[in-house]
């Protein structure tokens, strides 16, 4: 069911979006999960991807391969990893493009705008995590998730779900 009827839901004009998107939206769009060690670490999933960050390569050719970010290559939504190369026929040697969400972020370039974005993010995603509560409404299986903040509630009920209802 569509959920908001000022957003198309056509596949073509997603992919203009995406494709078309300008520069500080491609940021967004080029994050990478990080490792679970870092996960746990932080309490986040993923992260725009920079320069010098630490990767290991976890999806296609070069899974496996680990290095450090040597250019975000926004324009063909790339980075190119300083071990990841191969040699040309004329015997240059050239980057290998890697698209971020293929890649998992070992060690993170810290600086105090990246600490700030990753605390608020981490508390952000804590205080929704922190308040979620899972209820079964009847035996039919109609689960309700309640989403309590500081000023309202939120409900969503799911029919016939199939959750692993904790706690």
């Amino acid at each position: 069911m569509k959920q908001n009827q000022f957003v198309s839901s056509s596949a073509r004009k997603a992919r203009k979006a995406h494709f078309n998107a300008p520069s500080h939206i491609r940021r967004k769009l080029m994050s990478a999960p990080l490792t679970k060690d870092l996960r746990n670490k932080h309490g986040i999933r993923s992260i725009p991807i920079r320069i010098d960050d630490e990767v290991t390569v976890t999806r296609g050719h070069y899974k496996g391969n680990a290095g450090r970010v040597m250019r975000v290559y926004r324009k063909k939504f790339v980075i190119h990893i300083d071990k990841i190369t191969r040699e040309k026929a004329n015997g240059s040697t050239v980057h290998i493009g890697i698209h971020p969400s293929k890649v998992a972020l070992t060690k993170l370039k810290m600086d105090k705008d990246r600490r700030a974005m990753i605390e608020r993010k981490a508390a952000g995603r804590a205080r929704i995590t922190g308040l979620l509560k899972v209820d079964v409404l009847s035996d039919m299986g109609d689960v309700v998730v309640h989403a309590e903040t500081n000023d309202e509630k939120h409900f969503k009920i799911f029919q016939n779900a199939h959750f692993l209802i904790l706690g």
